[in-house]
């Protein structure tokens, strides 16, 4: 299962971007998705995780009340709209999906599907 993250880009402090996280030829609609990052000289950090429905999320609490974890399983992409972004927001963000239909907080277990992360920096 290969999943590519697109979206990124160059903003700046208090702006925002939608990362989509889209698989390559599997559905994605019975399984847990989840948005991490990694920051430059810093270790992965899990950011929001979605359920398979779509009814569960979960973030991390850094970002609460400004990212927003969403799904299309119509259209098989996850979502991550990221808000009112910080210059400690800059790093490469993934997206990654495994067997599961149920987050475990945010947390990469049970996900061994990762895609190509895509950076974000925020800056002036």
């Amino acid at each position: 299962v290969q999943l590519q993250a697109s979206g990124a880009g160059l903003v700046q402090p208090g702006g925002s971007l939608r990362l989509s996280c889209a698989p390559c030829g599997v559905a994605l609609d019975y399984y847990a998705v989840g948005w991490f990052r990694q920051a430059p000289g810093k270790e992965r950090e899990g950011v929001a995780c979605i359920s398979s429905s779509g009814l569960y999320t979960v973030y991390a609490e850094s970002v609460k009340g400004r990212f927003t974890i969403s799904r299309d399983n119509a259209e098989n992409t996850v979502y991550l709209q990221v808000n009112s972004l910080k210059p400690e927001d800059t790093a490469v963000y993934s997206c990654a999906t495994g067997y599961w239909p149920y987050c475990s907080g945010t947390s990469s277990y049970g996900m061994p599907y990762w895609g190509k992360g895509t950076l974000v920096t925020v800056s002036s």
